[in-house]
């Protein structure tokens, strides 16, 4: 009797804990969005708990089934499982990142262990295994559909890649292994995020701030406020680091800044990140060769558009020698500028390059782009980006204020496809914040999948940034750079919000690393349309349109420096490759590597203490290791891809349809390459993104 009572007590415990955890609760909220106000850190351990319970269940009543194994209740089953633990993790995982604290952080040190260990369970579960296998090998006699023949190869490739071919000690050193991984990972976004925070550059002295416009000037006055500090702060976030780098008159100040954003994780400290990326690199390699793979980039690039090192090297080799001559000229132009202002004997350090570089601009094109920025305020821009879409594919944007947020600054909108029925929930989340890392993402809340009475879920989309803050005199005036950033970002939830496959690992941005770009740099090439800017770009306190002028110098000024900043971001995908093509494990000098790695396409004198891998989060922390080359590579097609549009008319319904339809939509449902000649009717071709940077 005893017993009874002692197991219906803990019976009603638990009900009470569910019962207070919105997790195990249906949402009762538009569109069964995430209700981020009643969510409090208590909930996550227990859900994480109980949703790899769940899950674990589900994954054994796949194995435990006696019935012969079938697409429908082996493949299908292990798509549909899961469901609650992926919802708390894309809550769990997106607010790391978005908003923050001690106590998440302290949550996400306990679970990350326990869920790659679960994670491990699940791919090197053999019985499971077996039943995949045995589907698979009989996959030509199972009369299925496209889309159930990608599901089954991704499902079956997916285990092979994440161990399950392994046995005994091998398993067991890749279960060590991943799980040590997971923990470096968020060690190093954890100590990136830190040192970002705890820096901040006091000014008292406003005639050290000449050069700075009074836009630059008020923000760092309201930040001075927020810190509790007199006079004016600068502090690592892009929003405040850009306007001091690129206008500052005192190039101690700028100096100084320079050297805190290039040494963060250097410095001897608990927040140093130098022996993580060894660690990281030699992981990723050890988990590599322990699957069959010379390198970790062999074993990534088997699944992207590139296929391997070669090709990638190709594509970074063959920009470095199309835009170094340009790069080269663009310095030493910047360089005569600088000696002409200082002395003959003056050097261009990377802390002047932004200030020369902007005063050049000035001076050739007669622009600087804090000219813009009355033009761009946000809503505004907002109105533009948003219109764009509306006017390419007849989506449109109504903000629903009864869908819970995660904070104040954030902004959920209900979409409505161009027939007037429901396409998706899109947030927005624009400034800064302590809470919040640094750059700017896109992800979901929930993916889109069509369920088995056809039903198609809509997805929940989010897109962060951190972009310039109102002040108390003036709302947000966005720079060019950020407005180019919102329309990157949302080319992402576009590919989110289009999402239109049967199952959800298919759906969406769920493509290969190297084309997920694609959407998002395409959406860029409008914003030096005269067409296009002449819709939202208007004064915020007068309604005048951005005048002709303007418009033509952000035309003329388009490839301004454009061989420099190919040559940056090729020297980001040569350090990448570096690190991830080793074969032996590295033991060395991290600051040395990294600058033997990318010294080919360095044109500035190179600072000897300056480290970018150790804050390199994309490749260390974001999934872009041995990926890096993607943007560039995404580069050449959507140059190729934009052309059509410039061909037919930017705005044009019928190449935007087929773009949605072939690209947007498809997920990856086909193979990308497929994907891209059916909208673009060829292969891509360098020679149009040469073309519109002016080299050829």
């Amino acid at each position: 009797m005893r017993k009874l009572s002692l197991l219906l007590i803990s019976l009603c415990i638990m009900t009470m804990i569910h019962a207070q955890n919105p997790f195990f609760e249906k949402y009762n909220t538009p569109h069964n969005t995430v209700p981020f106000d009643k969510i409090e850190n208590k909930n996550y351990e227990p859900a994480i708990l109980e949703g790899i319970k769940q899950h674990s269940a589900e994954i054994d009543a796949i194995t435990s089934n006696t019935a012969s194994p079938t697409f429908e209740n082996t493949i299908l089953a292990y798509e549909n499982s899961g469901k609650l633990l992926d919802r708390v993790l894309s809550v769990f995982f997106n607010l790391r990142s978005a908003e923050t604290n001690d106590e998440l952080q302290a949550i996400a040190v306990k679970m990350v262990p326990i869920l790659s260990e679960h994670s491990n369970n699940v791919s090197l579960n053999q019985d499971l295994f077996k039943k995949v296998k045995e589907v698979y090998a009989k996959k030509s006699s199972l009369n299925l559909n496209h889309e159930q023949e990608v599901l089954l190869d991704k499902v079956y490739d997916g285990f092979v890649r994440s161990g399950a071919n392994l046995e005994g000690k091998d398993q067991e050193k890749y279960r060590e292994l991943s799980q040590k991984l997971s923990q470096l990972g968020l060690a190093f976004g954890e100590n990136n995020l830190k040192e970002t925070n705890n820096y901040k550059l006091v000014v008292t002295d406003k005639a050290k701030l000449s050069g700075l416009p009074e836009s630059a000037l008020e923000a760092a006055k309201e930040t001075a406020k927020e810190k509790g500090e007199e006079g004016w702060v600068f502090t690592l976030d892009a929003p405040s680091y850009i306007p001091l780098m690129r206008y500052a008159d005192n190039r101690d100040l700028r100096k100084e800044l320079y050297m805190a954003y290039n040494t963060k994780c250097t410095h001897d400290n608990e927040f140093n990140n130098t022996q993580i990326v060894k660690d990281i690199v030699n992981t990723e390699m050890e988990i590599a060769q322990l699957l069959g793979y010379k390198s970790y980039a062999d074993y990534t690039l088997e699944k992207r558009m590139a296929e391997n090192s070669t090709n990638v090297y190709k594509l970074l080799n063959d920009l470095l020698k199309a835009y170094k001559p340009t790069a080269n000229k663009e310095v030493d132009e910047v360089t005569t500028l600088a000696k002409e202002t200082e002395n003959n004997d003056f050097t261009v350090m990377p802390w002047d390059w932004s200030y020369y570089s902007n005063k050049l601009k000035d001076k050739k094109f007669n622009f600087n782009e804090e000219m813009l920025r009355p033009y761009f305020e946000l809503e505004n821009v907002k109105k533009g980006v948003f219109g764009l879409a509306t006017t390419l594919y007849g989506i449109t944007f109504k903000e629903n204020k009864d869908i819970p947020v995660y904070h104040k600054d954030v902004k959920a909108y209900d979409v409505f496809d161009k027939d007037g029925s429901f396409l998706s929930v899109l947030y927005t989340d624009f400034h800064p914040r302590a809470g919040k890392r640094a750059g700017a993402w896109m992800t979901s809340f929930k993916e889109q999948w069509i369920d088995q009475n056809g039903e198609n879920s809509r997805p929940h989309i989010t897109i962060v940034m951190n972009f310039t803050k109102p002040t108390a005199n003036k709302p947000a005036l966005l720079t060019f750079d950020e407005v180019n950033t919102f329309l990157h970002e949302f080319g992402h939830a576009l590919h989110g919000m289009f999402a239109n496959s049967t199952y959800e690992s298919l759906s969406g941005t769920n493509v290969y690393r190297d084309f997920v770009e694609l959407p998002s740099q395409i959406m860029e090439n409008f914003l030096i349309e005269k067409e296009y800017l002449n819709t939202f770009a208007k004064h915020y306190e007068t309604g005048e349109d951005l005048p002709e002028d303007l418009i033509q110098k952000i035309i003329d000024a388009a490839n301004f420096n454009a061989g420099y900043a190919c040559l940056r971001q090729v020297s980001f995908g040569l350090l990448d490759m570096a690190w991830y093509t080793r074969e032996t494990p590295f033991e060395g000098d991290v600051i040395e590597f990294e600058q033997k790695a990318w010294a080919d396409a360095q044109v500035l004198p190179v600072i000897e203490d300056a480290c970018m891998s150790v804050q390199f989060g994309h490749i260390f922390a974001g999934g872009y290791a041995a990926g890096y080359y993607g943007y560039k590579w995404a580069e050449v097609l959507d140059a190729d891809a934009f052309s059509l549009f410039q061909e037919k008319g930017i705005f044009n319904p019928e190449v935007a349809q087929s773009f949605r339809d072939n690209i947007l939509s498809k997920g990856s449902t086909e193979h990308p390459m497929k994907l891209y000649k059916k909208f673009r009717g060829q292969e891509p071709s360098i020679k149009a993104l040469l073309k519109r940077n002016g080299i050829l």
